[in-house]
Formats: structure tokens, sequence, C-alpha cells
């Protein structure tokens, strides 16, 4: 068992941590998928006020990102005509710009206005019975990618080029388990596991004392098991191995076939979603220098010449210890 553990520990972890406090679990179903958290109850803790935060705070959410909601902000961004412009509220503008800027630094590899391809290929709310031909997917790219965007950061506004259609799928499941985060701790829960469709941030610790472990997705018994402990951080995890191959590289329009698994941590869910995106869609050297380059703890497993490959990033590498009894839980 192969442990990774955040180099530095922040002693406002223990605001709040009381030994034995009793675990609520809440859950229910977004985005497609479930949501789940666990958490150490405070003292006067509300079950049902904070549910109802949750279960409004995703909703908002949802009514500015969904893909499937054609009511949505973005579904009627997508359905504007060229030459529109569309005032975004601040949950759209910080995932628009979070997005605009892996974007940036990923050369492309990850890209928030590829709806079009992703729908071409029967990924968003139509699923597609047949493959699409090479024209409908030439005419899906022409109309894609950020560089079709015209943002306009003073004014908090964003223009509608004509046919091009924002997707949020790699970045927003992060952004809500960062906001379900922070609901948390407007509630007075500091301490807690939040977790949507795979992707997790761990607050404060354990009434136990113990931090949150959570093990990396690994879906090959070949590859040693990692346990995490989110410390006051997140972990996202791209990949082909639970829904098939549904990641598309903005460059060529096509899906990606190597990524088995990325998981990257950070202290935010959103960025972490979006890198595991982009890093996905990237290969071997490539892949390993921008992973590099921007500091970023990762672990892929990839397939190379027919075999499964794992590589550990150097941030990554620097936290992990090998233990030959892993902790409970």
């Amino acid at each position: 068992m192969r442990l990774a553990v955040p180099l530095e520990l922040d002693p406002a972890t223990l605001d709040g941590w009381r030994p034995g406090a009793p675990v609520v679990d809440l859950a229910g179903e977004t985005m497609g998928t479930t949501w789940h958290v666990r958490l150490a109850a405070p003292p006067a803790f509300n079950r049902t006020a904070l549910l109802s935060a949750i279960e409004g705070r995703l909703e908002a959410i949802l009514a500015q990102m969904s893909h499937w909601r054609a009511d949505s902000l973005l579904g009627r961004f997508n359905r504007a005509g060229g030459g529109t412009w569309i005032t975004l509220p601040p949950d759209f503008r910080t995932v628009l710009e979070a997005g605009l800027v892996v974007a940036e630094r990923s050369g492309g590899a990850f890209d928030p206005a590829i709806g079009a391809l992703v729908d071409a290929w029967g990924f968003g709310p139509e699923p597609a019975m047949t493959m699409p031909s090479p024209a409908e997917l030439e005419q899906a790219h022409a109309v894609s990618g950020s560089a079709r965007l015209a943002y306009d950061r003073e004014a908090s506004r964003l223009r509608q080029s004509g046919g091009v259609r924002l997707d949020f799928s790699g970045i927003a499941k992060g952004f809500a388990v960062d906001a379900l985060g922070a609901v948390l701790l407007r509630h007075g829960c500091r301490h807690a596991l939040v977790e949507i469709g795979g992707e997790l941030l761990g607050l404060g610790l354990r009434p136990d004392g113990d931090p949150w472990w959570v093990d990396l997705e690994t879906p090959d018994q070949g590859i040693s098991p990692l346990r995490v402990a989110l410390h006051q951080m997140a972990v996202a995890t791209s990949g082909d191995y639970v829904r098939g191959r549904h990641t598309i590289d903005p460059r060529t329009g096509a899906p990606v076939e190597h990524a088995l698994s990325v998981s990257v941590l950070h202290a935010s869910a959103m960025w972490a979603d979006a890198w595991a995106t982009a890093l996905g869609v990237l290969q071997g050297a490539e892949m390993e220098a921008l992973a590099s380059r921007e500091a970023l703890a990762v672990r892929t497993l990839t397939r190379v010449d027919g075999t499964l490959h794992e590589w550990i990033s150097p941030a990554l590498q620097a936290m992990i210890d090998e233990l030959d009894e892993p902790p409970t839980g």
C-alpha cells in the first residue's frame, strides 16, 4: 500500500474538531450522477437546514451550467444567435474563466467550447445512434473552440459568434464539489468529505483524528493501491474505464483512446477536474511535461503499446510513502 500525505498540514484544520463527534451522511442525485457528504456533526447541527442548502446550491449550479437542460444559462447561450451577448453570473464566470486558463496552459487539450463535438459523438443530451460522419465532425469542429468566443471580463459578458456550444462537463462537477464544501463551512461543518460522481474534497479531520482517506481509482490489479489523505485537498479522476471513451480531444475532434485513469490532487476540485481532463487528452512526454511544469500532483494509468503504464508526477511522488499495513477507513 502506498500513502500520499500533503507535505504541509494546515493548523486551522483543528478548528472545531471534536473527538468522537457523531458522523452524519447525506446523499442525493445531481448532474446525472450522485452526491454524498459525510460530516462530523458540530454542536447544534441542523440536518434539515443543511440538506436544504445543499440541494438549493446544486439546483442553482444546474440552472446555469447544465448541458442537459435547454433552459439553463449554458443552454440559452448555445442556442443564441450570432452576435448575442450574454451576461454571466459569478458561478458561470468562475467556471468559464478557469476553463479558458486551462485551455491556454494545456495548448488546447482542454476547451470549454466543444459542445458541438460532444453532441456529434452522442455524449451530450441526445445519444447518437450511429457514428458521426466525417462531414458531421468537420462541421462540428468548425464551430468549436474557445478561440471563437469573445469574453468581456470587465462587463462579465460572453458573445456568441454563431453556432458555438459550451460544454462544462469536464469542470462543472469539480466546481460543484467546491461549492458544497463552502456550504458546509457556512453551516459550521468544518470536518467533512464531499463527493459528486467520483470527485472528492476533504475538509478537516475525521472524529478519530485521521484525515479523510480515499483510494485513487485503480482499475488494474497489477497496479499497487494508492491511498490519499484529503487534508484540505480535492481529487478528480478522468478516464474511460467507467463510462467508456467519452473524452474528446478538442484539437482533433476525436475521442481519446489511451487514458484509462488520470487523477489530479489539488486544493480546488474545480481545478483538479479540469486538469484531469486536459492531462487525459495528452500523451507521454507531452502530458508529463505539462503536469511537471504546472507542479500538479498526478497519477496516470495509460495504455502504451498494449500495456498499462503508471506515471506519478514529481509533486505527487514527494507526498508518497510505502506502508506495510494501510490505515483503516
